[in-house]
């Protein structure tokens, strides 16, 4: 497993992802509410499978991946938070950039808890990542992210198409 920093938050710990996170993997990304933005299918175990190597993974190539996000007082797995590098089809490019994304269970949204993490995603990126630009990309109809997004310093500079329907392209300055 790559060496993933740990980032701990008053409610939250942001830690690698290992293997036996599998099924809750799984299970988060099977629910519809889950996907409803993300192409609205509900990923299969093989789907989360690909998802859960592909965070792994991404620390050893980029330097910079996805966290499993914890309930700092439970424990319990709630979500995944971090940065990719996807080479997604989108015109302007965001290649080369740190992709930002969220997906936290829909019990523990509206808490903070994503807000919580993005402050230390985005302060830990600028510490270890200075020379690189934040994007994200989100769905226009999903208010609840733009706004998140919006909060932290995202702000939205290009649309473009992408899986059948349109994308809003945001940057950090």
């Amino acid at each position: 497993m790559p060496d993933t920093p740990v980032l701990e938050t008053d409610r939250l710990i942001l830690r690698g992802a290992r293997l036996d996170d599998l099924d809750a993997v799984t299970a988060l990304w099977a629910l519809p509410e889950m996907v409803r933005y993300l192409g609205g299918v509900p990923q299969s175990r093989e789907q989360s499978w690909v998802r859960l190597l592909r965070h792994i993974g991404m620390w050893d190539v980029m330097k910079f991946g996805f966290w499993t996000v914890t309930e700092k007082i439970s424990g319990q797995f709630i979500g995944q938070a971090g940065f990719h590098e996807m080479r997604r089809a989108l015109t302007p490019s965001i290649e080369n950039t740190m992709e930002t994304g969220w997906g936290l269970h829909p019990d523990f949204q509206g808490r903070g808890y994503a807000s919580e993490a993005l402050r230390a995603m985005l302060s830990w990126a600028v510490e270890n990542h200075p020379d690189k630009k934040d994007t994200c990309i989100i769905k226009p109809e999903n208010a609840a992210s733009i706004r998140l997004a919006e909060r932290h310093g995202f702000r939205e500079f290009a649309r473009s198409p992408y899986l059948e329907g349109e994308v809003i392209i945001f940057h950090r300055q």
